[in-house]
Order: C-alpha cells, then sequence, then structure tokens
C-alpha cells in the first residue's frame, strides 16, 4: 500500500489517473510520462500511475510499455471520488486528471484533459519546475 504521507517532506509526487490501461488514450498518456521519467527524477518526483483496472491489468500495462513507475489498483474507484475526479463525456469514461503534490502536501496542479493524454506530463513537468 501507497501513502501520501510517506512522502511528505521528502519529494513532490505525481499522480496521473487514466481510463484504462491498454486504450489508445491511456496508453499515449503513460507513454509521455515514460519518455519524460527522467525528467521527472531530475526534479526529485515520485510518479504514480492510477487506474480501476485489476493487478493483471496494471502489470500487463507496466510490461507492454516498458513503464518505468508503478502503476496502482484504485478498487472501486475509491481514491479517484476521494480526489473529486468526475467522470468524463457524459459519465462514459472515468476522469483522465493528473496532480502534482508539493513536498509539504500541497496539491500545486490538477490538470484534467481527457482528451489531450499526451500533454498530462509536460503539465505536470510545468508545475514542478515552478516549485
Amino acid at each position: 500500500m501507497v501513502s501520501l504521507s510517506q512522502f511528505k517532506d521528502k519529494a513532490p509526487v505525481v499522480l496521473f489517473f487514466y481510463p484504462k490501461a491498454g486504450t489508445p488514450g491511456c496508453t499515449k498518456q503513460a507513454q509521455t510520462f515514460r519518455d519524460t521519467y527522467n525528467e521527472f527524477q531530475k526534479l526529485g518526483a515520485v510518479v504514480f500511475g492510477i487506474s480501476g483496472d485489476q493487478m493483471d491489468a496494471q502489470e500487463g500495462f507496466v510490461k507492454d510499455n516498458s513503464l518505468p513507475y508503478p502503476l496502482l489498483v484504485d478498487d472501486g474507484n475509491t481514491l479517484r471520488q476521494a480526489f473529486g475526479i468526475k467522470a468524463d463525456l457524459f459519465g462514459a469514461l472515468p476522469g483522465r486528471q493528473t496532480f502534482v503534490i508539493d513536498k509539504s502536501g500541497k496539491c500545486v496542479l490538477s490538470y484534467n484533459n481527457q482528451l489531450q493524454a499526451e500533454t498530462h506530463a509536460a503539465e505536470a513537468l510545468k508545475a514542478l519546475k515552478k516549485l
């Protein structure tokens, strides 16, 4: 189990929520975080991808896309609900949203863009560079 409190005063955290592993937009989103992962590391950030998919789907997604960061299972979308992420496209898809949380635990970015999945990593990096 991962808790945000374990990173308090240690590292900024990037949480990107995506609707479903293996779908085109989610794959693009995960790959842009993969392709920019070294930049996140240089900024001292910890990155997690999160969806309601089961563990086997997440593990396959990591393997198929050579993802260097962990993916978390949000069983029942309880974490998504706790963060206030609404469904998109008239409720058809779980929301696609990225959060950057600074070392003190303050949310410095909440970015929602369902249709341009590839923009999430760049927006997170912009927020981290301002810290």
